[in-house]
């Protein structure tokens, strides 16, 4: 069974900017893309790279791990158990607390919540205990597949852990670069600029956790 992709991020992300009453021009300014990218974006013609989701969820004061969430019944209540809010126009949750959600204790392969996002980047949630401010990821990076075009380095909250199962993965930490190879760990201060790319011919396949600094 193939794991199930999470829908529609770009409707997710286009309902909270609307609902904190931000114009796609002015988070464009923020994070510095160009609103059409904005626009493709929340429209599902384009899929963020992984530093754009960062700095869009970054500026929308929303984690990548609310992203996950599955699409919500139409008939839900506003105000769900996990603190989410309901947009009865889309019939579906907005952006908001995923935290209180139990995913697992035994998340099977083909159970995973899927993000594919451009450059060649896929990410698989492994797991998720309730209150706990982790992503338990298994990301891939096709051969090629970058986490920012043009070399461009990302910052946001948080430390990651990363441990690589398979392939070769190029993490830019600063001014430094590591290769890492299967068996190989890295871990770091998240705001450090960062970046991570693949410059194999066989996909790239790691472990991660990324803890968020609680509110």
């Amino acid at each position: 069974m193939a794991p199930g992709p999470v829908p529609e991020i770009g409707r997710r992300l286009r309902a909270e900017r609307q609902r904190k009453g931000i114009s796609a021009r002015g988070l464009a300014r923020e994070i510095g893309v160009s609103p059409s990218l904005i626009s493709q974006i929340e429209t599902g013609k384009s899929r963020p790279s992984v530093s754009t989701l960062y700095a869009i969820t970054n500026a929308l004061g929303v984690t990548v791990e609310d992203l996950f969430e599955a699409a919500e019944a139409a008939d839900q209540p506003v105000a769900a158990a996990s603190g989410g809010a309901f947009d009865r126009a889309e019939g579906r949750r907005v952006l908001g607390p995923d935290r209180a959600r139990q995913v697992g204790p035994v998340v099977e392969p083909g159970e995973r919540e899927v993000l594919t996002l451009d450059s060649g980047v896929t990410w698989e949630r492994l797991g998720q205990v309730p209150g706990a401010h982790v992503d338990f990821l298994r990301i891939t990076y096709e051969p090629g597949g970058t986490s920012a075009g043009l070399g461009l380095l990302m910052r946001h909250p948080g430390i990651e852990y990363g441990y690589v199962v398979s392939g070769e993965l190029v993490v830019t930490l600063g001014f430094d670069e590591h290769r890492l190879g299967p068996g190989d760990a890295v871990s770091f201060d998240s705001a450090t600029p960062h970046g991570y790319r693949n410059d194999g011919i066989e996909p790239a396949v790691g472990i991660w956790f990324v803890l968020e600094h609680a509110p």
